[in-house]
């Protein structure tokens, strides 16, 4: 809003004096306020600060009755012209009106010249000697930032109702009397006048809150002590200044305009939200100066596009000289400038293209991994980035993939190379269209197209080279049947001279010949089988048989290839399986058959299966998807081993018969079956006999009666004879004293000791098999203490032992049972001697 102040013209007077005669008439009177200035103010000065919210929130219209001054709208009033204050005191009014609301202020203002002073005057009708207790109250004042002075500068009095009555001292404290700033204010103690001693910097110390206190002579305080607060008004003293010394922003080349480039800022030290404070933005020059591309916003600092022409090939960074200055901009404001840098940053906005149209190179044939050509290109945009950074690539003449291309990273050049040999007999020149392209996408931009791609053509010139043979292809195949007898021949492996065209001169030598199958023609390069050929065979991988020959011309030139020899698979091997088999009885009562059949697929499964009356009479043959069978027994066998004859046949009907030996066991799993050799013809007929317990204890009990009745009788007839023919422990070493049936406690604490490991039962017992699939049953040994005949006693005692006896017929095998016949070839003999021996005694 406008601050109107006296101006010449005779319009304008009227209008001002008759605006200022309907705010007289009309308005309300707001508050009175004192400023104390010097007695000389110069032009433009700030005189002081008021609220003017206080009296009307918004003013509409703002008015000074004295043309000496003008008013701002935030309330600071200024001079228009030096000026003198020939009087202690100057007064003036501030008239504010608001339009909308129909409001009218009026606001006093009392200058008082400093250094002047009032003479004292006292009259009885004198208001001054109407003292109240509100004059010992806090009067609002105020100090002016960088003041001038004179100094002592009077800034209050402040006086006690209680004076009237007593002799009163006054006295104050706090910042800046006997605190931080030291001796800034004093007081008179008799007047109660305040003082400043010097200027102030509202930077520093924006207001004094002080206290006064009244005393009398002896200290007695007749009132509390009065709070002052003494505000210090801001004098527009600091320019406002760029927080960066060094702003740097960047933006997008070709970008809208309008975009946001960035935002300065500034700082001003003077009292916020102030006109002193107030600041505003100015782009003083632009470098290089056109055109012109950018601007600012003056309240907030955003400096935004103003053209969508920004191009950094052209010009890559922009300077801007900025000004800011407070008082809202006005030329009488402080004002400060910076330096705002802006970067242009790069966009594919420029495609790479070659430095010529077309590019010339010769290379020999045959040579592979070589470079043959070199070529470079321009690009505008910022070098060593995706912008710039070129992609090669072969668009026409590299069917056969010769050649390869690809880019220097150091000098962003084309690398042609070859890569694949070439051959002069078939071209004898390359015609390649090389294109370009950058690593990043290319960025359209708002004034331009997208480019099309630039290309190149490359003549490639091939020389001719004088070479050896050639071996194409390097892998031939040739087809003989499975079989085929020694002495037949096959077509070789042909080479060509690339030169005639032909293989004359060619000289062929066998190089790989694992089994060595045939020899070579050393002229034609034909085979000739030496061994029959067996597709069966070790060497042979996925019916095939390979043999690497090596052609070599006059010239000493070589080549090498391979021949592979696909043998068609004849039926001539029947199928095959396993010569033993094991049935665990107790866990799985069959055994599984998987024959194999050497030949191919077509001479494999499915197979047939069938039994001969011999083997059909215990066991079954089942068929199984034709290519599995299963055999089982017909019914539960004894533990042993079977042969079983068996005929396969493969889908052809090539037979062969197989004996089978199956093995019958008590296991869980074949693993664990202990029948680990086959026994004699002999020891299977006598392991069918097998004694049971209650036959075996039939003879010991028969042999234990009869040695009973022989002793009875030599001990009643022969008694004397007895005695000195035997000695006393005859008959306890060899005849078991008892008169019970059985072997009771007295015989076996006397004679017999049961084992008592079970590792001993293992090794000394008498195992005896039933027939009809029920087991074996093992039974415990015994063993004769003193003498006589045991089961196990050794050899040396002189005694004849079961195990001499078993051993003596089965050759020393130790199958872990005793057989009928073993037992029966044991006792029978000692029966004899004991019968002879008690026929003797009893005779003498």
């Amino acid at each position: 809003m406008a601050v109107a102040s006296a101006a010449p013209g005779s319009i304008f007077c009227k209008q001002l004096l008759f605006s200022l005669l309907v705010l007289i008439l009309f308005c309300d009177a707001c508050q009175k306020i004192s400023l104390q200035v010097p007695s000389h103010l110069q032009a433009e000065k700030l005189v002081g600060k008021v609220n003017l919210k206080e009296c009307l929130q918004s003013a509409s219209l703002i008015l000074s009755s004295d043309p000496d001054f003008r008013i701002l709208e935030d309330g600071s009033i200024y001079t228009t012209h030096d000026l003198v204050l020939s009087s202690e005191r100057k007064s003036f009014s501030i008239f504010l009106s608001d339009s909308q609301r129909q409001e009218e202020k009026e606001i006093k203002i009392v200058l008082e010249a400093r250094g002047k002073k009032r003479p004292k005057k006292r009259h009885t009708n004198d208001s001054v000697l109407k003292r109240s207790k509100r004059r010992w109250a806090p009067i609002p004042c105020s100090l002016m930032e960088n003041s001038l002075g004179p100094f002592p500068q009077h800034v209050q009095q402040v006086q006690s109702d209680t004076a009237q009555n007593y002799t009163i001292f006054y006295s104050i404290s706090g910042p800046g009397v006997d605190k931080e700033p030291f001796n800034l204010f004093f007081i008179n103690r008799d007047t109660g006048d305040i003082f400043c001693t010097r200027s102030i910097d509202r930077e520093q110390y924006d207001q004094f809150p002080l206290y006064a206190y009244a005393t009398t002579a002896d200290g007695y305080a007749p009132e509390y002590p009065l709070p002052l607060l003494f505000k210090v008004e801001d004098d527009n003293d600091n320019a406002p200044y760029f927080e960066n010394k060094v702003t740097i922003f960047t933006v997008p080349e070709n970008c809208r305009s309008g975009t946001s480039v960035g935002k300065v800022s500034a700082i001003d030290l003077d009292e916020p939200d102030t006109l002193h404070t107030r600041l505003k933005y100015k782009i003083l020059q632009q470098i290089p100066d056109h055109p012109k591309h950018f601007s600012i916003h003056p309240d907030t600092g955003v400096i935004t596009t103003t053209s969508s022409l920004l191009d950094r090939e052209k010009c890559d960074t922009y300077q801007l000289i900025m000004e800011v200055r407070d008082m809202g901009g006005q030329h009488f404001g402080l004002f400060n400038t910076g330096t705002i840098t802006i970067s242009l940053e790069d966009e594919n906005d420029n495609a790479p293209y070659f430095t010529e149209t077309s590019y010339s190179t010769e290379v020999e044939e045959n040579r592979i991994d070589v470079e043959i050509l070199r070529m470079a290109i321009h690009d505008q945009d910022l070098p060593n980035t995706p912008h710039s950074k070129a992609v090669y690539m072969i668009l026409q003449g590299n069917e056969n993939g010769n050649f390869k291309i690809s880019t220097d990273p150091n000098t962003n050049e084309a690398v042609l190379c070859v890569v694949k040999p070439l051959n002069y007999e078939v071209h004898q020149q390359i015609v390649l269209k090389i294109g370009v392209v950058n690593e990043a996408q290319f960025a359209k931009a708002s004034n331009s197209q997208s480019p099309t791609m630039c290309t190149t053509t490359v003549t490639v010139k091939i020389k001719d080279h004088d070479e050896g043979p050639e071996c194409q292809p390097p892998v031939k195949v040739i087809q003989s049947k499975d079989g085929l007898p020694a002495g037949k021949e096959l077509l070789g492996y042909k080479a060509l001279d690339p030169e005639t065209r032909s293989g004359e001169g060619l000289r062929y030598k066998k190089i790989r010949d694992e089994d060595n199958w045939f020899e070579i023609n050393e002229h034609t390069g034909d085979l000739k089988t030496v061994k029959v050929l067996d597709r069966e065979s070790k060497f042979v991988k996925d019916n095939q048989y390979n043999v690497s020959v090596v052609a070599t011309d006059a010239g000493g030139r070589s080549c090498t290839g391979t021949l592979v020899v696909f043998l068609e698979d004849d039926n001539d091997h029947p199928p095959q399986i396993e010569k033993e088999v094991t049935i665990c009885q107790h866990a799985q009562d069959f055994a599984l058959l998987n024959p194999v059949d050497p030949d191919g697929p077509e001479n494999g499964p499915p197979f047939e299966f069938a039994l001969d009356n011999s083997g059909s009479r215990r066991f079954t043959l089942e068929t199984k998807d034709g290519k599995t069978a299963v055999l089982r027994a017909r019914q539960p066998l004894d533990f042993d081993y079977y042969n079983v004859p068996i005929e396969i046949k493969d889908r052809h009907g090539f037979a062969a018969k197989h004996m089978l030996s199956v093995r019958v066991c008590d296991c869980i799993t074949p693993s664990d079956c202990r029948m680990s050799t086959k026994p004699r013809e002999s020891d299977v007929m006598l392991s069918n006999v097998i004694l049971g317990r209650w036959a075996i204890l039939a003879m010991v009990l028969g042999s234990a009666l009869l040695s009973c009745i022989l002793f009875t009788c030599f001990c009643v007839t022969a008694k004397k004879a007895v005695k000195k023919c035997i000695p006393d422990d005859v008959a306890q070493q060899n005849l078991i004293v008892s008169n019970t049936e059985g072997p009771g406690e007295e015989v076996m604490e006397a004679n017999i000791r049961l084992p008592t490991q079970i590792s001993n039962i293992c090794d000394t017992s008498m195992s005896v098999g039933t027939l009809g699939g029920q087991g074996v049953k093992t039974q415990q040994s015994f063993e004769m203490v003193k003498g006589g005949y045991t089961l196990d006693s050794s050899k040396g005692n002189g005694h004849q032992t079961l195990e001499s006896v078993k051993g003596a017929g089965q050759g020393g095998t130790d199958t872990g049972r005793y057989a009928y016949t073993d037992w029966h070839s044991f006792t029978q003999p000692r029966l004899g001697e004991e019968s002879i021996r008690g026929h003797t005694l009893i005779k003498n």
